[in-house]
């Protein structure tokens, strides 16, 4: 048996199964206090998807009632079934005045025959069911608990449920919104908190497992700590296996330590480019799947006949603008991949920045007179010299200006500003639109990211424009901020260099 003496070796290896046990400690006590939350908001965010397409669906299915189509209600019900089962969630569909008239899985209708009145339709037994989100304006409405007192009933396993409701609006003659009915999801809390329980459980094992054996590992090889060459076979061996945290701490400069060193760079890389593989995976997985269910859902409706004929041209047309987004979005998330790994190469030469802003309104004035926006100039000077790659910064320019299109008003006004303050050229594009809430400007250049989901009326972005600007600002080396006050307006700025032989008027 081998002695501990103070040494390094005892000492190494106790503070590494301290901090081991310390992290796995507080690691378990954030992962079991966040992972419910986060598990109850991705469910509410999957129930206030699926309400939303229920919506949708609900509307043509009013559409295919009024043209007197004979197989609507079966369709709808099918429909209905089909989110039922992929959500895991009883959904109802209720009138104004409280009645289901729709409700899947079928089991749950045996509850529902419980309320039924004089009109042989159930009817929920408390106003406060369906009164809040009849007469709410519109706004989802989100609720845990037995709902009122309605999952009280012994036919239900769970008394604690995550109901989600989505009101259905028109517009009648008078012109004023009117909510006619609602999408109810009820998914029970157990289960969703059921994931809570099984992640930790799994976290425990795979951690008491883990930690032992970092302590096997650590004993057997840190009994030659004092061999470079042995930490350093060591260090590759987890580093081949995808752990990428762990470095060489080897010292010195000869030809071992010159060797940890580009080890060490080695894996700085490698990490980036795992990181940057995540990344792309984890936002396609999540910008594709939506797009894509509807391309199937509007193929499929056509193929069996679910969608009329004489409406195959209208929901073509929205598949192949459908599927021109998603051919605009992977060149998107291409170029930004490209400009994160450093591939984009930069031709840096001096051009005039006014000439360029004059060229991209020019481009693009069919998009701005669509919405009948004024455009204002104000230039310090009729020509302003400035040193960068022209193509990309004339894409920062496109960009923000689409962004400054796509969230003014009817009739707004777009102001290009150029200033020269000593060696730096100042760039803003601001507009008058909806402007963005303070707590959400710094998170703006995020991929994908939106501030508020009412800001999301053009279907033809990528939700990468700013991301892209962000990295192509960054590049030059330069900076890019963001002012705005809700319901005034937003204003971007950035630099450039002046180029010294700028001549002035």
């Amino acid at each position: 048996m081998v002695k501990f003496k103070k040494t390094i070796f005892k000492k190494l290896v106790t503070i590494f199964i301290a901090l081991l046990v310390l992290s796995y400690i507080v690691t378990g006590g954030f992962l079991y206090y966040f992972l419910n939350d986060y598990a109850t908001r991705e469910k509410v965010t999957a129930l206030e998807e699926n309400a939303d397409n229920l919506k949708s669906v609900f509307a043509y299915y009013l559409n295919l009632k009024q043209k007197n189509v004979v197989n609507a209600d079966e369709w709808f019900e099918y429909y209905l079934d089909l989110a039922s089962t992929s959500s895991n969630s009883i959904i109802w569909v209720v009138d104004k005045n409280g009645y289901v008239i729709f409700c899947q899985p079928s089991a749950a209708k045996d509850v529902l025959d419980k309320y039924k009145d004089e009109t042989n339709w159930p009817k929920l037994p408390d106003p406060k069911q369906y009164n809040d989100v009849m007469s709410n304006g519109g706004a989802i409405l989100q609720k845990t608990g037995d709902f009122f007192g309605f999952f009280k009933d012994d036919s239900f396993k769970y008394s604690s449920w995550l109901t989600v409701q989505m009101p259905f609006q028109v517009i009648p003659q008078n012109g004023q919104q009117e909510t006619i009915a609602a999408v109810y999801l009820h998914t029970p809390l157990p289960e969703i908190q059921r994931l809570r329980t099984k992640v930790f459980q799994l976290f425990m094992i795979s951690g008491g497992v883990a930690i032992f054996l970092a302590i096997v590992l650590v004993y057997v090889f840190s009994l030659r700590f004092t061999k470079p060459l042995k930490q350093i076979n060591n260090a590759a061996r987890i580093i081949a296996a995808g752990e990428f945290r762990n470095r060489l701490s080897v010292k010195g400069d000869d030809e071992i330590g010159q060797l940890a060193s580009s080890f060490n760079q080695m894996v700085d890389d490698l990490q980036k480019v795992e990181e940057m593989r995540r990344g792309f995976i984890a936002n396609v997985s999540h910008e594709l799947r939506t797009p894509m269910t509807s391309i199937r859902g509007f193929i499929e409706g056509i193929l069996d006949g679910t969608i009329p004929s004489g409406k195959h041209e209208d929901y073509l047309i929205i598949v192949r603008d459908e599927i021109n987004r998603l051919n605009r979005l992977v060149n998107d998330l291409l170029d930004l991949a490209r400009m994160e790994a450093g591939e984009i190469k930069l031709s840096i030469k001096p051009f005039d920045i006014n000439e360029l802003i004059r060229l991209s309104v020019i481009k693009n004035e069919t998009l701005i007179t669509t919405k009948n926006l004024e455009i204002e100039a104000n230039f310090d000077t009729e020509n302003m010299l400035v040193t960068g790659d022209r193509d990309s910064i004339e894409r920062v320019v496109i960009n923000l200006l689409h962004n400054a299109v796509k969230f003014s008003n009817e009739n707004g006004r777009i102001i290009f500003e150029t200033a020269k303050n000593k060696d730096k050229v100042f760039i803003s594009i601001q507009d008058n639109g909806i402007g963005i809430d303070e707590n959400e400007q710094k998170r703006v250049w995020d991929r994908f990211y939106k501030s508020d989901k009412s800001r999301g009326k053009d279907k033809t972005g990528t939700g990468l424009g700013l991301a892209i600007v962000k990295n192509i600002i960054n590049e030059h080396k330069q900076e890019i901020w963001v002012e705005s006050e809700i319901g005034k307006g937003t204003k971007f700025t950035f630099t450039m260099d002046f180029f010294k032989n700028n001549i002035e008027d």
